[in-house]
């Protein structure tokens, strides 16, 4: 697999003496025949390996198990400086100084010969799991490989094998749940809500290269400032890493790239944990798309090989409203406001997205002064997990009785999705009902007209009456 990592390292670094198997005795001679080997095996396909001639085995006794050592031309000046590992006496005969770390010393050679551009003895691409240099005089070497592993430090004559170490670096990323605490790989938030990351990067014996990235989709905001290192507990002293928050060429959000001189410190598996913070801004996802903040580590030689992203995902929810009356009809006119509480509390501010969706406002922003149903719906996005809201109307539909009291918006681990059809409320969401008012009998109606008309027949016929019973009487 391309870019199957390895423990960064320091070096591949292994020094190894070749000689001819069947010399008995101090052999002057058969030392530059070419006959020394050094096969690396479980080596990583499309790395480079590079093999260094440091010193030249001018003669040898395999049974004194004695060696006689001379300085590679291309080395003896910077040997001759190495006096906590090597001595030259005046005839230039290398020893090796007693006690003396030889792990320090791969690393110390392989640093100068990137820093004085030594061509190296011997180059291989490795094409399969087993790399072999063949035709090398037989002499002192150090091996390099663009994975950036230590390998083991061994003197054999005149073949030598090694292996790879194929030790990962581990990059594990989490994110808190601020509800309880807890780090894991998911969380619920709000907009506007500040969300904890960390990553914890094992670095292991022979570091080398460490550089890491980490990129953060659009719904979330790195706060630049919260990038804290820290070792043990302890913050990592600034000077032994850089970090990078403009610039880059990746789509990173950050990098941090860790001293190499740090790195060379590094004797034991060491966690080094980086901590931050980033805010969830107006282009959040709604569940089920996660807002994901994923983390790799690059390492070895020029970087080139790098761990797997590690990936964290952060949730928010919305909450359909549908607003209707009696008969599951739904109606517009209505306005609402947001609150925290079921009385009192402090009012949410929500900004319009598009005509009946809003979301929750971020700390900087002001929000709409109502917000009020399209169709007798409306959306609300931006919640998080385990959170009471309460709507309020402010203003009911004419000729619609306002709601007495807030209804309650309990978002759990899903959005409130509501279904309506045809003009007609279905199920889901937070469904608000509004009641008509009747009409009132009224004075002035039809029902008093009735008693004037008759009470004028009445007294028409009393009149009628009386001039009748006068007219009989003046007759008689």
């Amino acid at each position: 697999m391309r870019h199957l990592k390895k423990l960064l390292g320091l070096v591949m670094a292994t020094l190894m003496v070749f000689a001819v198997a069947v010399a008995p005795a101090f052999a002057a001679s058969g030392t530059n025949d070419n006959s020394g080997t050094i096969t690396i095996n479980n080596a990583e396909v499309d790395h480079t390996y590079k093999a260094y001639q440091v010193l030249v085995l001018e003669s040898y006794n395999t049974e004194a198990k004695a060696y006689s050592y001379k300085a590679n031309a291309d080395w003896k000046d910077w040997l001759e400086d190495q006096t906590d590992y090597v001595s030259i006496d005046a005839q230039g005969y290398v020893t090796w100084v007693k006690n003396a770390d030889v792990a320090a010393f791969a690393k110390a050679a392989l640093a100068h010969a990137k820093d004085a551009s030594i061509e190296p003895t011997a180059t291989k691409k490795a094409d399969n799991a087993t790399v072999k240099f063949t035709g090398l005089n037989l002499g002192y070497y150090l091996v390099d490989t663009t994975v950036g592993s230590l390998c083991s430090l061994d003197t054999t004559i005149p073949n030598v094998e090694m292996s790879e170490k194929n030790e990962i670096p581990p990059v594990k990323k989490e994110v808190q749940e601020d509800s309880t605490g807890n780090w894991g790989d998911k969380n619920t938030a709000e907009i506007g809500d500040t969300v904890k990351f960390r990553t914890t990067i094992t670095a292991k014996k022979g570091a080398q290269s460490y550089e890491l990235h980490d990129v953060m989709s659009k719904g979330l905001t790195l706060n630049d400032n919260s990038i804290k290192v820290q070792v043990g507990g302890s913050d990592l002293a600034a000077e032994n890493y850089t970090i990078k928050t403009t610039g880059m060429t990746d789509d990173c959000d950050f990098e941090i790239e860790f001293a190499q001189s740090y790195l060379d410190t590094i004797t034991a598996d060491t966690e080094i944990v980086v901590t931050y913070t980033a805010v969830v801004n107006e282009d959040v996802e709604v569940f089920d798309v996660p807002n994901t903040n994923k983390t790799q580590l690059k390492f070895g030689d020029d970087h080139r090989d790098e761990t797997t992203w590690d990936e964290t995902e952060t949730y928010t929810f919305k909450v359909d409203v549908v607003k209707t009356d009696e008969d599951n009809k739904v109606l517009d006119g209505a306005q609402f406001k947001l609150y925290d509480a079921k009385t009192g509390g402090n009012e949410i501010a929500l900004v319009q997205e598009s005509a009946g969706v809003y979301r929750l406002a971020k700390n900087d922003e002001t929000g709409v002064e109502y917000i009020t149903t399209v169709n007798g719906q409306l959306e609300i996005k931006g919640f998080d997990a385990d959170t009471n809201y309460y709507l309020e109307e402010t203003k009911a539909p004419d000729g619609y009785n306002k709601l007495p009291g807030r209804v309650e918006i309990a978002v759990k681990d899903a959005n409130l999705e509501a279904s309506v059809s045809n003009g007609t409320w279905q199920t889901g969401g937070i469904h608000v009902v509004n009641k008509a008012g009747s009409l009132l009998p009224t004075t002035g109606g039809m029902g008093t007209t009735i008693f004037y008309v008759a009470g004028g027949i009445i007294v028409v016929a009393a009149a009628g009456t009386l001039v009748y019973r006068k007219r009989s009487a003046n007759i008689k």
